[in-house]
Order: C-alpha cells, then structure tokens, then sequence
C-alpha cells in the first residue's frame, strides 16, 4: 500500500545506525527522509522493508480493505504498539489497483508485537497463516506497485529468461552454421525425466530443448542461438540449468556472437566449456559474459566419442547485468535431509572447501534441522578453513564481507525471493575449537 502523491525525481535520505530498524513514511513532500539501519537489520528485506516505507509505502495490513483478509486481534497486541495496525483510507494511501498481498515484505507476521503466545494477525484464508511476515525479498505485487508509483517500464539489470515452455522457444534460433539441430520436447527415455521449470508436476507443460547426441555421428554439432540482445552495463550473468544424459565426451560450448559496424555479421568468442560424468539430475550453471556491444548466447552441443544413451538438455535461461556468484554448493536429496537429518552437531553438513577473491579458504556449515538450542530452524555457519594462501594473509581475517544467499529456484529471475545474508569477519571477534 502507498502513498500517491506528487513523485519527486530526488530523494534525499539521512540514514544512520541505530539501536532498531525504522522509517517514516516517504514521498510526502514533507523534507528530509530519515531512516535507521541498526540493530537486527542484518536481513537484506528487513532494509527492502524500511526503505520501501521511505518510499512511500504503509505496511500491506494498513490498507483500507484489510478487514476482507486478515482480522487484526486488539487483545494480543503489546501495549503502546497499537499504531502499528491502524487502518488507513484510499484516501491516505493507494493499493494502486493490486489485490492484497499476503507474500509482501510489507506484511507483518502473524506474531508481531504479541503480549503473549497467541496470534496478532488472524489470515482469512488460513493457508496464508504462515506465509505472512516473510522477509526473504520483494514480492511481485511488491515490485509491481513500486514500478508503477514511480512510472518504471524496464529493468536497468533484467535482460532475458526462457523456460521454453512456449513453441516459439522464446525467440531463439536454429544456427544454419550446423549438422544438427536441439529438439524441443517434454522428455527424453535416457533423462531427463521432466524438465527442470516444473518437475512433471503439470500436465501438458514442462519443456527444455534438447541435443540427441545417440543419434548422430561423433563431431556432429547442434547450434541455439538467443535474440539479439542490447547490454547497458558490460557485465552479465548467464544461469541455465544442465542436464547431461549422453557421454562423458560430450560438450556444451557456450559462446557470444557480438556484433560491430566493422563485424555486422557478429564475431564468435568462446566463454564456457562444460563436460563431465552423466548425471541424472539437473546442474545449476552460471557463466559470466561481460559484453559492451549487442550479441546473441550461442549454446553449441558438440558429440564426443564413446557410447550415448541420450543426449545434452539446456532449461531455464535468465541472463541479467548482475555479477555472477563467486560459488554454489548443490545440495542433493535436500527433502530426504530435513526428514532424516537430527538437530545439533549430528545432523550438520559441510560444503566442499572454497576461496574468497582474497585468498581465504572456507566452508559453510549447515545444520539442516537447526542447533541443539534452535532446533527445526535451518542454521548457516561460515567457517574459515586452512588454505593454500595462509603464510600470505593477514590474520585474524579482517573485515571480509560474505553474502550468503539460499536460492529460489523459480524458473523467472525476476519473480525469485530467495533469502540472503551478510555477515563481515571481525578480527576483534575469535572463536575456535
């Protein structure tokens, strides 16, 4: 819910640490916009919450037909933090034509301010009791209003996704400069099953593309090419998930075709090269691009020697101008884990060993059913790890910030809440063993 006023092209914000997280209203017309990030503000939405106030947004509880969705239980409420329910009319703010948004980072739990153990806030649909109050990231009516308040029709970092589920297979093209071609289907004997959008959960959905290298001779080739595409920034992130089902001698190439007055045909630069081991689940991906000039994503399937079953799958593309992640850590059978796994030092699980751009060698730790004294809360530890680079770094380890970030997998980038922490190392803070 916003306020609709008069949209300023300048803001300016005084904001400060504090002992609490807090923002007025903004976009009043009403001077300087203050705004304290302190204590317990660690969560990147808790900031998306305060400055959305400062951008003039009420929380989604406060909207004039609440009352169709949620009951707000006086009673349960703590003393003095009544305010934080009250009710404004459309004319005070402005749910923009959205429907009520469970989902919002606006909402508020359904424990907020509570006297005691029972809820504050009563959904109408119950299934909603324990969505409202997330703060994993935007939700999509969140940044629908946002984009609307403030006249945005396009996204500075927002390049392309493709889930192939259409025959137009989003806009891409069968190279001619080939002796094969990737097929469009649901599924394939040897793997995959399902595609990775939807996992055979609808029926008559779920499509990748698809190279059959058992069909064709060794060096055969399959080219996909993207659109053209026109970059703002010169650095971009190209995810895709993989499915390997052929030889272990089959390769996926991912190129750029980069066009210029002096190449209008484009020039052909490798970025990527992908093999291994045939897998039967499908492997997230992420290939940094970096291109200034406009270009196509050419995805080449090359047949390599020894026996295939199947073949080489590509599905859920986004390219975005944001910066790759420096690592991922795949966790397979993740639903088996939380059924099996106990809480505390038992059920705790290590990733592979990595390095920061620094140098430094860590791990993360997770304890997939929480600790002994938090148990059934998914707890994340980084720790830093004896690496290859010590006798050259500076320790303790100072002031080294890692964003950690458990990704939403939603087949579009832009519609992910995925939920991310910061933490910083602190060579003043040491702990061991």
């Amino acid at each position: 819910m916003a306020w609709r006023g008069h949209v300023l092209h300048r803001f300016v914000f005084q904001s400060y640490f504090h002992i609490s997280c807090w923002s007025s209203v903004g976009n009043r017309k009403q001077g300087l916009q203050q705004l304290s990030i302190g204590a317990n503000c660690d969560r990147i939405a808790t900031v998306e919450h305060e400055f959305l106030h400062a951008l003039g947004f009420w929380h989604e509880q406060s909207r004039s037909d609440r009352d169709d969705y949620v009951s707000i239980i006086w009673d349960r409420i703590q003393t003095g933090r009544e305010h934080n329910f009250n009710k404004y009319d459309d004319k005070t703010s402005d749910s923009l034509n959205v429907p009520y948004d469970y989902t919002s980072v606006m909402h508020y739990s359904k424990t907020a301010f509570r006297n005691g153990t029972e809820p504050t806030i009563v959904t109408n649909i119950p299934y909603f009791m324990d969505v409202i109050g997330q703060r994993m990231d935007f939700s999509d009516y969140d940044l629908q209003k946002l984009n609307q308040l403030y006249n945005c029709s396009s996204s500075l970092s927002f390049m392309d996704t493709c889930s192939f589920e259409l025959e137009n297979i989003c806009g891409m093209i069968q190279s001619p400069d080939d002796n094969s071609d990737w097929q469009h289907l649901s599924h394939v004997p040897a793997g995959p099953n399902t595609d990775h959008t939807n996992m055979g959960e609808c029926e008559d959905s779920g499509y990748f593309m698809h190279f059959n290298t058992s069909a064709v001779a060794e060096g055969s080739t399959a080219i996909l090419e993207s659109r053209i595409l026109y970059p703002k920034r010169g650095f971009q992130c190209l995810q895709f998930y993989f499915y390997n089902s052929g030889s272990e001698s089959d390769q996926l190439y991912v190129w750029v075709r980069e066009y210029s007055d002096a190449h209008p045909n484009g020039t052909l630069r490798l970025i990527e090269e992908i093999k291994g081991s045939p897998v039967n689940y499908w492997q997230l991906h992420h290939v940094s691009l970096n291109v200034t000039s406009k270009f196509r994503v050419v995805f080449q399937g090359v047949r390599g020697t020894g026996l295939s079953n199947g073949g080489l799958s590509i599905d859920d593309i986004n390219l975005s101008e944001t910066q790759c992640p420096h690592h991922v850590w795949h966790i397979r059978n993740f639903t088996d884990l939380l059924n099996t796994s106990p809480a505390g030092t038992e059920g705790k699980i290590y990733s592979p060993p990595f390095y920061s751009s620094k140098g430094y060698a860590f791990q993360v730790g997770l304890y997939v059913n929480g600790t002994d004294d938090n148990p059934f809360n998914l707890a994340i530890y980084l720790h830093l790890i004896s690496g290859g680079n010590d006798d050259q770094l500076q320790w303790p380890c100072p002031w080294q910030q890692v964003t950690m970030i458990l990704l939403d997998q939603h087949a579009d980038i832009r519609q992910r809440m995925s939920n991310q922490r910061s933490v910083t190392t602190d060579p003043l803070e040491l702990s061991g063993l």
